[in-house]
C-alpha cells in the first residue's frame, strides 16, 4: 500500500482538486483507493456527499478513540463512493477543536499511520488532503505518508504559502530524521496571461528538481466535476485537467517505480 499526501499550508492551491483526481484516475486502474480527508473544512467529504457537521463515524473518531482508550476499528470511518476501488475516510468539522482538545495527549502523532496499517491490505494506494495550517493532523498525516505532493497556484501569492509549507517540512524532517520524497505541482496555470508565465519561471528557478516538469491548467471541466460530485477521470477522462492528472500520475507511478528498484539495488550489493 502506498500512501500519498497532498499538502500546502495556503488555501485554494487545488488540493482537494488534486485528491480527487488523482484517486478517481487509481481506481479507474483498478487500483483499490482510499481518500483520506483530514481538513476540517471538509471540502473532500462534502465532494462526495457527507456533510462534516453531521457526519457519525469520522476521522476524528479515530483519535477520540485513542485519547479514550476505546477501540474503534477504521472500516468503521471509511465509507464506500459510487465508483469501482474508490472509498472515502470522510472528516468532521470538530477536527478544528483537535489541537485544543487533544494535541498535547500522548500518541496522537502516529493515530492515521496505524490506523492506515490495519487495512493496508485492502488498498493499493491511500491519498491524504491536508489542512492549511501546521497542528496535530498536518503531523499526522506527513507521518503517515511515503510521500508529499504540494500542489501550489501559478501565482506570486501563493508562494509565500508554498515557503510555509517548506518550512514545515524541513522541520518535520528534522524532527524524524528521515527525508520525505516531495513533488510541488504547479497547478491553475492560464497560458494566457503573463503572470502565470512569469511565476512559473521563478518557481522552476527556485525549486528546481524538485517541481513537476508540467501544470495542471485551468479547466472550466474541473468546477463542472465538482459541482456534480464526480471525479474529473469520470466525467470527461479526455478534459484538459483529467489528461494532466493523469501525465502527473504517470510520474508519480515512475518514480515509485525508480525508487524501489533502487532500493533493491542498495540491498543487492
Amino acid at each position: 500500500m502506498k500512501v500519498w499526501a497532498v499538502a500546502n499550508q495556503k488555501g485554494g492551491v487545488g488540493k482537494t482538486t488534486t485528491v480527487v483526481t488523482l484517486a478517481g484516475l487509481l481506481a479507474s486502474h483498478g487500483q483499490r483507493t482510499l481518500m483520506v480527508d483530514m481538513d476540517p473544512h471538509g471540502s473532500l467529504s462534502a465532494y462526495f456527499g457527507h456533510d462534516p457537521d453531521s457526519v457519525s463515524h469520522s476521522v476524528y473518531s479515530l483519535f477520540q478513540a485513542v485519547s479514550s482508550k476505546q477501540d474503534i476499528h477504521p472500516e468503521q470511518v471509511i465509507r464506500p463512493t459510487a465508483y469501482d476501488n474508490l472509498s472515502l475516510m470522510p472528516a468532521s468539522t470538530a477536527l478544528a477543536t483537535l489541537d485544543r482538545q487533544l494535541g498535547t495527549h500522548e500518541g496522537m502523532g502516529l493515530v492515521i499511520k496505524k490506523s492506515l496499517e490495519t487495512v493496508s491490505e485492502r488498498y493499493d494506494h491511500v491519498i491524504i488532503d491536508c489542512p492549511p495550517v501546521l497542528g496535530v493532523l498536518m503531523v499526522n498525516a506527513l507521518a503517515a505518508c511515503e510521500r508529499l505532493l504540494v500542489p501550489v497556484q501559478t501565482e506570486f501569492l501563493a508562494e509565500k504559502g508554498l515557503e510555509r509549507m517548506m518550512h514545515t517540512l524541513s522541520m518535520i524532517q528534522k524532527a524524524s530524521q528521515k527525508p520525505m520524497p516531495y513533488l510541488i505541482v504547479p497547478t491553475l496555470f492560464d497560458k494566457r496571461t503573463k503572470a502565470a508565465k512569469e511565476s512559473l519561471e521563478v518557481l522552476r528557478d527556485n525549486y528546481g528538481l524538485d517541481i513537476w516538469d508540467s501544470v495542471i491548467p485551468v479547466d472550466t471541466q474541473i468546477r463542472e466535476a465538482s459541482k456534480k460530485g464526480i471525479p474529473l477521470s469520470h466525467l470527461n477522462p479526455r478534459a484538459r485537467g483529467a489528461v494532466a492528472y493523469e501525465a502527473l500520475l504517470k510520474t508519480l507511478l515512475g518514480n515509485e517505480t525508480k525508487q524501489g528498484d533502487d532500493e533493491q539495488s542498495a540491498v543487492h550489493y
